[in-house]
């Protein structure tokens, strides 16, 4: 009897000796990233906790609201997987107005009706590309007789209303790819890519070409030569609806990549343009210049009723559209996401509807409302306010679900652990996943604010090393 309770004792001193370890060691690497001259004025937060048991192994400032940047993206992904589920798939409807006469002449509209597909027209999946989607529409459009058009093809982007942008983000990303707004009826993932010459002689910068070509957008072009190593300083200041683009910033002489990738800033009307640019190209015309239904509603017309439904596109499944969200963290994904929410949770399909929605489903979870102060989807705008302590207890949660496998495999590696990393001015971001070689698991974020210099992400992990 006495042997046991020595050997209880025993192997419960290890398990002390063992979660002892990685706490003073990740004391004493924080402590060192907070004597760093680069947090010198900076907000550093961590919060880590045994995967196993949600015991918190250790966090210092984890209570403390931080900016997230693409962190929050963690939060907005297991949030639609709870609400939506992980086989959820949009649907993108080609259909008419009016009729087609014996002659084949639609005396009518096209109409694309949007239902929030992020994915349509995107180059990441074999079923989304450009050129399958206009196919598949040319060939409904053929089949259904039509060979003349008295009328134009409509982009209906009516069903999320007319705000694309969130509130909160700033006027420096929303012309760029990376900060693309959620239309309900997005097209080619809302961007468009600018080829840039930097000239040595003359210090100055031309633009090549757009690809796809962008007639209906007016380029100012105030860019300059930087110089060699300097990289991409380059803005696109274009807005939601707009049709003039002004170039800001400069683009480094000898620099090895083509361009810049700008934001569409009418996903809707590029969709119809394209569309009817192809027809017109097989020799199926069409009378009127292509619209949408929020410019409709800005001249004051009605838009047309759907008289026959051609055909509808389907997108991947939430899952895949999960994965590249995490992996490449692709802001649009993350803003449409929070409309659907909202949305399909019987809302209207706003970004404030969407983040409120969020902040109800963990709160109902056990989560202080308080500590979730979300703005956004994505993580782009710098008014997001989480804590450290509130996104490691979604990480922990969601391990119990049946998507987590999904949510699991979407999170990129870095650093050896499977951790979603993020990135706006002055903060940097860390949250995820790690299985020592021992099998012990870990959940971790980290966050800091307001650092100065660069290269700080090599600082953060030299603190997750701890755990290794």
């Amino acid at each position: 009897m006495l042997k046991k309770f020595f050997l209880l004792l025993f192997l419960l001193s290890q398990s002390l000796v063992y979660a002892q370890a990685p706490v003073q060691k990740l004391e004493q690497a924080f402590n060192n990233l907070l004597a760093d001259p680069q947090a010198k004025y900076a907000l550093t937060s961590l919060c880590v906790l045994d995967a196993k048991t949600g015991q918190t192994i250790f966090a210092k400032n984890e209570n403390i609201g931080v900016a997230t940047a693409s962190t929050l993206k963690t939060i907005t992904s297991a949030t639609a997987f709870g609400l939506l589920g992980k086989d959820f798939q949009y649907q993108t409807t080609l259909a008419y107005s009016g009729t087609i006469n014996s002659e084949g002449t639609l005396k009518g509209n096209l109409i694309i009706v949007g239902g929030g597909d992020p994915t349509l027209g995107s180059w990441r999946y074999e079923t989304t590309k450009e050129g399958v989607i206009l196919n598949q529409w040319v060939n409904a459009i053929k089949g259904a007789g039509i060979k003349k058009i008295e009328g134009k093809v409509i982009g209906d982007d009516g069903l999320w209303g007319s705000q694309t942008t969130p509130d909160g983000w700033i006027w420096q990303d929303i012309g760029n790819y990376y900060g693309a707004g959620a239309s309900a009826l997005s097209w080619r993932e809302n961007q468009f890519d600018l080829h840039l010459k930097a000239n040595k002689a003359e210090r100055t910068v031309t633009v090549l070409k757009a690809v796809p070509e962008m007639p209906y957008i007016k380029f100012v072009n105030e860019l300059k030569a930087g110089a060699e190593g300097t990289g991409d300083r380059v803005y696109a200041y274009l807005p939601p609806l707009g049709t003039t683009a002004y170039l800001r910033g400069s683009w480094a002489i000898g620099i090895s990549k083509s361009g810049v990738s700008a934001a569409l800033p009418d996903p809707a009307f590029d969709a119809a343009f394209r569309l009817q640019d192809t027809l017109h190209r097989i020799g199926i015309s069409a009378t009127e210049t292509p619209t949408t239904a929020r410019q409709l509603t800005a001249e004051q017309k009605p838009m047309p009723v759907v008289t026959q439904k051609l055909t509808t596109i389907s997108s991947p499944a939430l899952s895949e559209i999960v994965y590249w969200f995490n992996k490449k963290s692709v802001n649009l994904y993350g803003e449409h996401l929070l409309k659907t929410i909202a949305w399909k949770s019987g809302k209207e399909a706003t970004t404030q509807n969407g983040a409120a929605t969020v902040i109800n489903y963990w709160s109902a979870k056990g989560i202080d409302s308080r500590a979730l102060n979300i703005l956004d989807g994505s993580g782009l705008s710098p008014g997001t306010r989480v804590t450290t302590a509130a996104m490691a207890s979604v990480l922990f949660q969601s391990q119990k679900e049946s998507w987590f496998p999904a949510y699991y495999e979407s999170l990129p590696e870095n650093n050896g652990m499977r951790l979603k990393s993020g990135s706006i001015n002055d903060v940097s971001a860390y949250a995820g996943y790690y299985t020592d070689k021992n099998g012990n698991k870990y959940i971790i974020v980290i966050n800091i604010n307001n650092y100065s210099g660069s290269g700080i992400s090599k600082k953060l992990f030299r603190v997750l090393d701890a755990l290794k």
